[in-house]
């Protein structure tokens, strides 16, 4: 068992490792993006199914509350949270559009809105960006695999370089991690 570990800690850092060669660019267009919507005014809206979900509400409250440094609280908003709106929402309209109604209610010209799926492939992800977009939002896309449909939606698209859904994740919550810190530091440093 001890081999196993082993590899997936190996498989870990060589997706972290690639992301570092691969991805810095636009992890850095995200970081500026999500600092000059704070400074504006603006706010960011985050959604995403099952263990993305969990992402999505984890990076929105790094945002509110604090990454390391005690700071005011940055506008940040998980559409994953709110049981009443999801339900109401799956049920009267169906499961693919209980991001896109929150979208149309919540989103204005110059925030970021911003998906996290490891398939790239969440039809009620899509259909939220693609709104989202239309409304002068900027929408970015943390992705797996190919990045799948969601890739062609987004203005970013942050595709984390692996076709595991382990490791995939693993990339999504480091560059959250990133992401936190960098604006953090960049806004109240």
């Amino acid at each position: 068992m001890t081999e196993e570990i082993a590899s997936q800690l190996l498989a870990s850092s060589r997706v972290c490792e690639m992301i570092a060669e691969q991805m810095t660019p636009q992890i850095d267009q995200l970081i500026s993006r999500l600092i000059g919507a704070f400074r504006n005014g603006n706010k960011l809206l985050v959604m995403g199914n099952g263990g993305s979900a969990a992402d999505a509400q984890h990076f929105a409250a790094e945002m509110v509350g604090r990454f390391k440094m005690e700071r005011k609280a940055l506008p940040a908003v998980a559409l994953t949270t709110d049981t009443s709106i999801l339900t109401a929402i799956g049920n009267d309209y169906g499961y693919e559009l209980v991001f896109r109604r929150q979208v149309e209610a919540l989103a204005v010209q110059g925030d970021v809105v911003f998906g996290i799926s490891t398939s790239g492939n969440s039809a009620n992800i899509k259909s939220a960006m693609e709104l989202a977009r239309s409304r002068g939002c900027y929408t970015v896309g943390l992705l797996g695999r190919d990045g799948g449909s969601l890739k062609g939606a987004c203005d970013l698209a942050l595709v984390v370089p692996s076709d595991d859904t382990p490791r995939i994740q693993e990339g999504h919550i480091t560059i959250i991690h990133i992401v936190c810190d960098l604006v953090e530091k960049r806004l109240f440093g």
